[in-house]
């Protein structure tokens, strides 16, 4: 193919974060949106897979329920077979050998223009398929399904033009330079079900560095996901570069793994599969092409500490956002709290006060801060987790859980004298907060047991108004956490400010929104130029 020849330095737009919109009653933004909601619930559509662009149907389906209201259908989807996702990859590695080629301005070019789609006519789209199909208030919706994916597109546009920019010294003899080849092969995106972010950044950024990829988008976020990837064909995406793979999972990992072709994974999920994907690699090491790139963001168990010298006001505010948005189900969401002593009738008398006035149910009721867990296994492991509570720790607040209608899991404070209890151990993924009231004298006794207590790392606070306290914390739990935040919630990252990931049994901490996630999906090749080669083999040390 023969392209535009074009003489000059090219520059991105700067990236800057997209301003979250209000949704306040009243506003043209709101009426847009509940519009919007109003029609997508009436439809139950069709989501095919997508293989170098053609929608397949393969009759085979699987349905997709609003959390919310479980006997709604909002969508039926088709499910992979093996011969299409070896289809799949024949058609990756076919769109390969174009996509892999483009100068990386023109691939920039697609995923600004997507960002700049959905920061318009797609945004009311994207945000009502996450609130009708995951459960998400509009608030959660629009810094997710809207501002965070524009983020994603922006940032990684500019990141990646500062890698490429990256290159080695040179002198007046030779000219040294670096090229970032995409990898040999394609990249598997298996994204989640919790942020519709995520399921655009998990395919869209080994893309943008010239890589191919199958995504395998959660069942429970395919409406959302879905409406992702015909953003991206109308943003200019080739077919073929981001194939479309809804299924079974475990048959669609087992062929994308084992075959010879496979370049990396970009993951985010449980940390049990992510250990059972790195397995099966492992095991087949022998007939790869490559060493696969593995990233993989996986499980938390988040934690609030606070120091005596806490404000009590932030802390519980603290506490209650960090727990409760978006039902506990943020791979960040804090999930476990140690409060001293002296601290804790306040903080829990302001928390119940709080809890008392959030009001629970469908999220196209604006009036609501939380909605339903994600489906029905959800449901029935946290209620689990409620009787346990019940009968081996103190239930503060909360404790309901109802799923007549909607999966809804009331926000739980459940308090404990344990340290070593289960629910300060092990991760939940929904809204019950587990809360450790210690010694105000044993503060580093304390540190030691958050930072072993569980075998995550991904995000922590530590709540402190004594500047002493905190750099305590800052080293005592420096391995604790990827996304350590001092007197704040530990949630609510932000591309282009807080790079998202964490290490130990929570991922191989390679920073989604950064330049060293996209550095994982580029393979560098030194190329040395001598401007005039030497004649003679002898060297000056030679001589008599």
């Amino acid at each position: 193919m023969s392209y535009a020849p074009f003489d000059g330095v090219r520059r991105v737009p700067v990236a800057v974060n997209e301003p979250v919109r209000s949704y306040a009653p009243g506003s043209a933004e709101r009426a847009a949106l509940q519009a919007r909601l109003a029609h997508m619930a009436t439809e139950t559509i069709e989501i095919p897979v997508v293989i170098g662009g053609r929608r397949i149907h393969t009759g085979e389906t699987g349905t997709v329920h609003n959390p919310c209201d479980h006997q709604q259908v909002l969508a039926r989807y088709h499910k992979a077979t093996p011969e299409l996702v070896r289809e799949a990859i024949d058609a990756a590695a076919k769109a390969s050998a174009d996509w892999s080629r483009w100068r990386w301005e023109d691939r920039a070019a697609v995923f600004l223009r997507a960002a700049e789609l959905l920061t318009t006519s797609w945004r009311d789209t994207l945000n009502a398929a996450t609130m009708l199909g995951q459960s998400k208030t509009v608030h959660q919706a629009e810094i997710d399904a809207a501002c965070e994916l524009i983020d994603f597109f922006r940032f990684n546009v500019q990141f990646a033009q500062d890698l490429y920019h990256e290159q080695p010294l040179s002198d007046h003899t030779m000219w040294n330079q670096l090229d970032y080849r995409p990898l040999e092969g394609f990249v598997y995106a298996v994204t989640p079900f919790n942020f519709t972010a995520i399921g655009g950044n998990l395919p869209g950024a080994p893309a943008l560095m010239g890589n191919v990829v199958l995504w395998k988008p959660s069942a429970t976020a395919l409406l959302s996901s879905w409406y992702t990837m015909q953003l991206l064909e109308e943003a200019g995406l080739p077919p073929g570069v981001v194939n479309f793979i809804p299924g079974d999972a475990a048959m669609i990992s087992e062929i994308a793994l084992t075959h010879r072709d496979l370049a990396g994974v970009h993951f985010t999920g449980s940390t049990a599969v992510f250990n059972s994907m790195w397995e099966t690699i492992g095991r087949n090491m022998n007939q790869y092409r490559s060493y696969p790139r593995i990233v993989g963001e996986t499980g938390g168990k988040d934690f609030i500490v606070a120091h005596p010298s806490a404000d009590a006001q932030a802390l519980a505010v603290g506490m209650v956002r960090g727990a409760f948005e978006y039902q506990g189900q943020k791979c960040s969401a804090a999930s476990r709290a140690y409060v001293p002593a002296s601290l804790w009738p306040t903080v829990k008398e302001r928390c119940i006060a709080m809890m008392a006035e959030m009001k629970q149910g469908d999220v196209r009721d604006f009036s609501n801060f939380v909605g339903a867990v994600i489906d029905q296994r959800a449901f029935t492991r946290l209620k689990g987790a409620l009787d346990d509570a019940r009968a081996n720790a103190t239930i503060v607040a909360g404790g309901g859980a109802d799923d007549s209608k909607g999966w809804f899991i009331q926000p739980t404070i459940v308090e404990t004298s344990d340290p070593a209890y289960r629910l300060l151990c092990e991760e939940l993924f929904g809204p019950i907060l587990t809360v450790h009231v210690y010694d105000d004298a044993k503060w580093n006794e304390i540190l030691a047991t958050v930072d072993r207590t569980s075998p995550y790392a991904l995000t922590g606070a530590v709540f402190a108004r004594d500047r002493h306290a905190v750099q305590e914390a800052m080293v005592a739990l420096r391995q604790s956490a990827g996304n350590f935040y001092i007197n704040d919630k530990p949630t609510g990252a932000v591309v282009g400010q807080q790079p998202f990931g964490g290490a130990r049994g929570s991922g191989t901490n390679d920073k989604a929104g950064s330049k060293s996630n996209l550095m994982r999906w580029v393979s560098t090749r030194t190329i040395k130029e001598t401007f005039v080669a030497p004649l003679d083999w002898k060297y000056p040390f030679l001589g008599a």
